[in-house]
């Protein structure tokens, strides 16, 4: 299925999001040692002292425990799990389903993360376009993904493809914003290693 399909972009579940995401989740999504695993790759790759977007955040933000960063800005959908997420500085309530336009200045983050929520995006390729504009030059914007979901929220196309597919599907959706340059994939955690596995695809701002 091709992602500018009619169909790419529907889900089982076609309730408002605001509904669904009502009710505090303070859990972790993935096991504790691919979160883990993000804070570690997180630790190496965002830029220290940097102000840092956490996309879709949530309870957690699969950052590091030590204070690295100028600032952490969450934002999601549930105030209680924004206030409990021990990482962040500051916190934003978004549903980018319904609008994809961030509340946030241009050029104003030195990188942003969007861990294991991507696939519940229904017009990512604008939300991607928006993580551009409020990124600095040269800012990275990196999509962690595994193979985790909530069903009837992930969009056809993400439900009926491929992990190598939903790689690919996340530099096209990059791509098609026209904001980054030719994104990269890298893979924490491998498939069999007893736990979730962990894919990152990362795209600089062009």
């Amino acid at each position: 299925m091709e992602f500018d399909d009619a169909r790419a972009f529907q889900r089982e579940d076609e309730t408002a999001d605001t509904q669904f995401y009502g009710f505090p989740r303070l859990c972790l999504h993935v096991d504790e040692e691919t979160s883990r695993a993000l804070a570690a790759w997180c630790a190496a790759n965002l830029p220290e002292d940097g102000d840092v977007l956490d996309l879709m955040s949530a309870y957690v933000s699969h950052l590091p425990t030590a204070p690295r960063f100028r600032s952490v800005v969450g934002l999601g959908m549930n105030v209680v799990e924004l206030k409990e997420n021990p990482a962040l500085t500051g916190g934003l309530i978004a549903d980018l389903n319904a609008r994809p336009a961030l509340p946030l200045r241009d050029v104003s983050f030195d990188a942003c993360i969007l861990s294991f929520s991507i696939q519940y995006l229904v017009r990512p390729v604008e939300v991607f376009a928006e993580v551009g504009r409020v990124l600095k030059p040269g800012g990275a914007f990196h999509v962690a993904f595994s193979h985790r979901l909530f069903p009837t929220k992930a969009v056809a196309v993400w439900r009926w493809g491929s992990d190598a597919d939903h790689a690919k599907l996340i530099a096209r959706y990059a791509l098609a914003a026209r904001a980054f340059a030719t994104p990269t994939f890298s893979c924490p955690l491998e498939p069999g290693s007893g736990f979730d596995p962990l894919y990152i695809v990362s795209a600089t701002k062009a």
